[in-house]
């Protein structure tokens, strides 16, 4: 037995039917706005005024054809998607009914794309009703969101570590300078691009009896300040190297005339020669230089160049130590 419900009237007040459906859209008989529900009236924003027909404030993309919403209810059988004329948001789909007695048309809608539309109304769950999956939604968004993070986090920390580990794989830990291996791997770069460059191979002279008479502790001091003073006397683009015990390389990069080029050794020399003060004690060691310039190299080859180097750097010895030879 089912029970007569024709006289019955269901009356809802404008703030019930917000709380209810934040997303409907009250329509008077002729397509005209009644009320909005809040949410929906941020979505239109500006456009949400009582009165505004309901072709000039949506696009209807379904069903096809349709403009007023007389024609999509006649057409959709009550369900649709349109699309707000403001553009801020991608689309809404919902359904629609003709309300008994004096020919109001209620409209409850949701977004196509929540996760967008959330964020770019900056909406929360308050702005939705209790019924809907929107907390969930959200719930599942954050998570996704927190995970994402976390994500790019440990790959920033892993990033990190590992330039942190090619640093450390290619520095020397006394000096701070370049080691032999990244010398190298600089000078096989410089010479397959037939870069213009200069190579000087440096050897700091008495440095031995500074270790006998002093102990290992002041060597290590001098080879610090020897770090330092190639760092300070050197660009950025260009390479210091410890490659031994007392031996050094420098690569210059892009200037490598002999004027610039024996400038540069004469100054270096002239700084390690000053005395260093360790625990109150002077100690004087000088430093001999060899230089050789990738413009003398028909086909510049980086053991060719450093066997070049080595050359000009004995000749430097068998000259007396303490200055630099660059060889032609």
């Amino acid at each position: 037995m089912h029970a007569d419900l024709s006289r019955f009237r269901l009356k809802l007040d404008f703030m019930t039917l917000a709380r209810f459906m934040p997303m409907h859209l009250l329509l008077d008989a002729d397509g005209c706005a009644l009320s909005f529900g809040p949410t929906l009236a941020q979505v239109l924003q500006g456009d949400a005024k009582l009165g505004a027909r309901f072709e000039d404030l949506f696009e209807v993309r379904s069903p096809g054809g349709a403009v007023t919403i007389h024609e999509v209810l006649d057409r959709a059988g009550h369900r649709f998607r349109i699309v707000p004329r403001n553009g801020l948001v991608s689309g809404l789909r919902g359904h629609g009914q003709r309300l008994p007695g004096d020919g109001r048309i209620l409209l409850n809608v949701t977004f196509i794309d929540l996760i967008g539309a959330i964020r770019s109304l900056s909406l929360s769950d308050a702005d939705f009703s209790a019924s809907e999956l929107v907390r969930e939604v959200l719930f599942l968004a954050e998570a996704n969101a927190s995970v994402t993070n976390e994500l790019r986090a440990l790959n920033l920390r892993l990033e990190g570590a590992r330039v942190a580990a090619e640093e450390e794989a290619m520095t020397d830990p006394l000096t701070g300078l370049r080691n032999r291996r990244a010398v190298d791997l600089v000078l096989d770069r410089l010479c397959k691009a037939r870069a213009d460059f200069g190579l000087m191979h440096m050897d700091l002279d008495y440095f031995k009896a500074v270790n006998d008479t002093l102990g290992h502790a002041a060597g290590d001091f001098v080879l610090e300040n020897v770090g330092r003073i190639l760092r300070e006397q050197l660009r950025a683009e260009d390479c210091a190297a410890r490659i031994g015990g007392d031996e050094f390389v420098m690569v210059v990069a892009g200037r490598s005339d002999s004027a610039t080029m024996m400038r540069i050794a004469n100054r270096i020399i002239a700084l390690i020669q000053e005395p260093m003060m360790f625990e109150g004690q002077p100690v004087r060691v000088s430093a001999s230089i060899g230089i050789v310039r990738s413009l003398n190299c028909k086909d510049p080859v980086p053991a060719q160049m450093i066997a070049a180097a080595d050359r000009a750097l004995y000749a430097a010895k068998h000259a007396g130590r303490g200055r630099a030879v660059l060889q032609d």
